[in-house]
């Protein structure tokens, strides 16, 4: 199990796990509920460059389309293949089912919220 007191989040309900200097990035338990079954996810290529806060993907499901922004800019260094064969892995435990890992400036993440400011963020869903 995921300890999710250990990851940040952003207000776009993404999770984000710092090793060294690489962000593994997904999404919440609380946005896949909200966005329902998922259906397809499209993901920014390996070696692509992303900048925090523009949108680098997109999460589709039977209720909408959602947008995937990046939390911090950087080099896309991996993509989950298996999220995109199986997108529905993503309503099965969002913390498992991460998308993409980017090479960052490590201090960037502190920038980010911590579990009870995304917490409070939700309305104490999350």
């Amino acid at each position: 199990m995921t300890d999710l007191t250990a990851l940040k989040y952003t207000d776009e309900h993404e999770w984000v796990a710092l090793s060294g200097d690489v962000a593994t990035v997904g999404i919440t338990d609380y946005a896949a509920d909200k966005l329902g079954d998922v259906v397809f996810v499209d993901l920014p290529s390996v070696g692509s460059a992303v900048t925090a806060g523009d949108v680098c993907g997109e999460i589709e499901s039977t209720k909408s389309v959602g947008e995937l922004y990046a939390p911090l800019s950087g080099e896309v260094v991996e993509i989950n293949d298996d999220v995109v064969a199986d997108p529905a892995s993503v309503n099965g435990n969002a913390f498992d089912a991460w998308l993409v890992k980017i090479r960052v400036d490590p201090a960037a993440v502190e920038a980010l919220m911590d579990r009870a400011a995304y917490v409070a963020l939700t309305g104490g869903e999350a």
